[in-house]
């Protein structure tokens, strides 16, 4: 996961209370020491990590345990809670919300991201079309980028790639000019994300660049795209960006490959303009709106079931989930049903990622290879599948003996491949008819999801 050294320094720390007799003072003490050196390692500022541990002792030490849950537990909810409140919990509103809102009025709300060269405003400007668009938001992006001329390039490709509309002109060199050139065209949008130009550092040309398109935009927010390599910096740029350009929120990028995210995101934190969005990876999907709440609950190894849920409304419809529920009535559950179930399962993302976010499996330290393995077999059972006559794919249970060394010959893989197919298809009918009364709906997987989550983080065992 992001930060996989830190979440994995702090899993150890909290093992450490579980696997504990009892919570004194000294193991309160050994629990700062190791909160300390996970997060200095993570690049966060030495006063911030003091400012924290600090906290978690005192609460630890003088408040009292509630009756519902024990004090190994009741330690592990300080933990969690300082965490969350280090990184800004109740900064956070869903703009999904705030867009809708505005939208009433028949006006688009307007998103401009800022930040220096290397950022990667571009890139993040096609993932936050893309974000929207899934969450059924009409979406425009539009560059006014005038001094990187592969920025034109870069963004028309990425929005045709995602199908969405793109704005801009080659030809034209002053940034505002270029925005109002198809002002009236952007009002036919629910959403307006404007790409502008960096410098290598903060400038006053830069400044009075950003002064003017704000000026002519009028935005509703503005997005300070930083890399999370920089660490502490981060800090710094953001309040320098916060003052000059009206900033709002941070977006963090390139958080997936390295060690110095923690020190990025802390250092935001303490400014005037919160993170907003993570950026995860270098594919279009791979970006999510940060929530203190669910990050650290990863980062603890106690999961994040709003992000799960967000991610399964994101792979299964709600039409989807109803066609699945009249099979099953029907008392019907196909191969096909199995591998379009997959497919879309693989839409959530990585294996692994899906698992950090189910508390309790996010623990269970399954091997890389093990769930890269696991991840290959839905290509392998397409080969099957395509090898089989349409009566196997409906009825599965016919598929023995000949049919199997048929099927192993046509798509020139093991037999021992088709009886896992076979196996994971009877283990997945069985688990279907389990959940035969519910309807699927995504009411009712919030209800589940509620149900799981219940209580919160309070009482939350490993």
């Amino acid at each position: 996961m992001v930060l996989e050294g830190l979440s994995e320094s702090l899993k150890k720390t909290l093992s450490k209370i579980t696997g504990s007799l009892y919570v004194d003072e000294k193991l309160i003490n050994e629990l700062v020491k190791d909160i300390q050196r996970a997060l200095l390692q993570s690049d966060v500022n030495v006063q911030l990590v003091l400012e924290i541990t600090k906290n978690i002792k005192e609460r630890a030490l003088k408040e009292k345990t509630p009756k519902t849950i024990n004090k190994r537990e009741h330690l592990i909810n300080i933990v969690y809670e300082e965490l969350v409140n280090f990184l800004g919990k109740g900064d956070h509103k869903t703009l999904i919300d705030q867009i809708k809102t505005k939208n009433i009025n028949k006006q688009p709300y307007k998103i401009m991201l800022v930040g220096l060269f290397g950022s990667g405003k571009t890139t993040t400007t096609g993932k936050l079309a893309n974000y929207f668009k899934k969450r059924g938001i009409k979406t425009a992006v539009i560059t006014t980028d005038t001094w990187r001329p592969a920025a034109y390039d870069q963004l028309e490709q990425t929005a045709k790639k995602i199908n969405i509309d793109f704005y801009g002109n080659k030809e034209e060199k002053n940034p505002a000019k270029i925005y109002s050139q198809f002002e009236k065209q952007l009002q036919e949008y629910d959403l307006i994300l404007i790409d502008t130009a960096g410098r290598d550092a903060l400038n006053n040309e830069l400044v009075e660049e950003l002064q003017l398109l704000n000026k002519t935009v009028n935005p509703d927010e503005s997005f300070l795209v930083i890399s999370g390599d920089i660490g502490q910096t981060a800090q710094k740029q953001a309040t320098a960006f916060h003052d000059n350009a009206n900033v709002k929120g941070v977006i963090i990028t390139k958080l997936d490959g390295t060690s110095k995210g923690g020190g990025a995101l802390a250092a935001c934190s303490v400014t005037g303009a919160p993170v907003r969005f993570l950026g995860t990876g270098e594919k279009t999907d791979d970006l999510e709106e940060f929530k203190p709440e669910g990050f650290v609950g990863r980062l603890l190894g106690m999961g994040d079931l709003e992000a799960l849920l967000e991610k399964t409304k994101e792979a299964f419809t709600e039409e989807d989930a109803e066609e699945m529920q009249e099979k099953l009535m029907k008392g019907n559950f196909s191969l096909q049903d199995l591998y379009d179930q997959m497919k879309a399962m693989k839409k959530m993302g990585p294996l692994n990622k899906v698992l950090e976010m189910i508390p309790g499996l996010s623990q269970a330290n399954i091997p890389k290879d093990v769930l890269k393995q696991q991840e290959g077999k839905i290509d392998k059972w397409k080969f099957l599948m395509d090898s089989m006559t349409q009566k196997e794919k409906d009825d599965p249970e016919i598929i023995t003996g000949k049919r199997i060394e048929r099927i192993s010959k046509g798509s020139g893989q093991p037999s021992s491949e088709i009886r896992a197919l076979l196996k994971q298809y009877r283990q997945s009918k069985k688990m279907m008819k389990m959940m035969k009364g519910g309807s699927g709906s995504e009411k009712d997987m919030q209800k589940m999801m509620q149900k799981m989550q219940k209580g919160g983080m309070k009482g939350f065992k490993f």
